[in-house]
């Protein structure tokens, strides 16, 4: 029996480290609108040093320096489609191999802007050779990678080959920085009704429940899910054949996925340089639903979260939502 005289148990401690709470969506959609609160907000999110604009000037250099040129890709060839599997392997060995190698294995910042106190799981009979590491190398440099390169050769074949309408910035300047803020949006969009769509019944049990086995995550489990999954997660990039685009957006869009999904998952809301200097990778909001399972489906940048009552803000209020959430759902199996 407990002493009355002592004080209750402290409510036990679910996070090392949370930005600013609660978390804010972005006002595009906000009603009534807010035309200037949107504006800023999608300035804001261009910011030079943020890692959106660092995506596409790697797009713009990867599509100048390190893909083969179109005349090479009319004509399908093993050896250019080597070069962009070996050029994306290079990239997740040094994205996800270097965000592991230094807040993980290395721990070069300690636990500072850790999220989750978690370890990777060792010994674990549900991971592929039992160990989340090994596991999450495993499914991103076999299946996502080829999944990767797959949709990348296919959307560059048909650009050389004109199946799909290519613009410049000279030519069209007006489009073409109308599909750059387009291109991120999009991916928002897609990864909700994707994700949305693998949580329900055998899509679930038989293939992203793969990618859940990561409750806290690192760098290699963003793109560690069943090859089912792999094949869709870039399957966004069929809207070139309907829109007006430039291989750099498809290689930005890609990147969204090919680098988004392992610095979203690094487990960490920054990357430390030196004593001040900090980058932001880490993706509180994906965090959440790795965490609580039904909730946080998409971006912060798209609204159906809010529109379907699946929001967490990372609030208290937002975990006792989750809970009510669960308690229907049960009440009515």
């Amino acid at each position: 029996m407990s002493d009355p005289a002592l004080p209750p148990r402290a409510k036990r401690k679910i996070w090392n480290y949370t930005p600013q709470l609660p978390i804010q969506t972005a006002p595009y959609w906000d009603w009534p609108m807010k035309p200037l609160a949107a504006l800023k907000y999608l300035l804001q999110s261009w910011n030079p040093l943020a890692l959106r604009a660092l995506l596409l000037v790697f797009a713009v250099i990867t599509w100048t320096y390190l893909t083969p040129s179109l005349s090479r890709v009319e004509t399908f060839g093993w050896d250019w489609v080597a070069e962009i599997w070996f050029r994306n392997f290079c990239i997740l060995m040094v994205v996800a191999g270097g965000l592991h190698l230094a807040l993980w294995r290395f721990r070069t910042q300690q636990d500072e802007y850790r999220y989750d106190m978690r370890p990777m799981m060792k010994g674990a009979k549900v991971f592929t050779f039992k160990n989340q590491v090994w596991d999450n190398m495993f499914w991103t440099l076999g299946p996502a990678l080829t999944f990767w390169t797959f949709w990348e050769c296919l959307i560059l074949y048909s650009y050389a080959n004109g199946w799909i309408t290519m613009i410049t910035l000279d030519g069209n300047p007006i489009w073409f920085i109308a599909m750059t803020v387009f291109v991120p949006i999009w991916a928002g969009f897609h990864f909700y009704w994707l994700h949305r769509l693998l949580h329900v019944g055998v899509l679930y049990t038989k293939v992203h429940a793969w990618h859940h086995r990561n409750i806290n995550t690192g760098p290699w489990s963003g793109l560690a899910m069943h090859p089912v999954e792999s094949f869709f997660l870039m399957f966004d990039t069929m809207i070139f054949f309907l829109l007006p685009s430039h291989p750099i957006h498809a290689v930005f869009l890609l990147f969204h996925h090919g680098i988004g999904a392992p610095t979203s998952h690094a487990g960490f809301e920054h990357v430390k340089f030196g004593n001040k200097a900090k980058f932001q990778v880490g993706d509180f909001f994906h965090q959440l639903h790795h965490r609580f399972f039904d909730c946080n489906y998409g971006t912060w940048e798209t609204p159906w979260d809010e529109w379907f009552n699946t929001f967490h803000d990372g609030t208290d209020e937002g975990n006792e939502m989750v809970k009510e959430r669960r308690r229907k759902i049960w009440a009515t199996e």
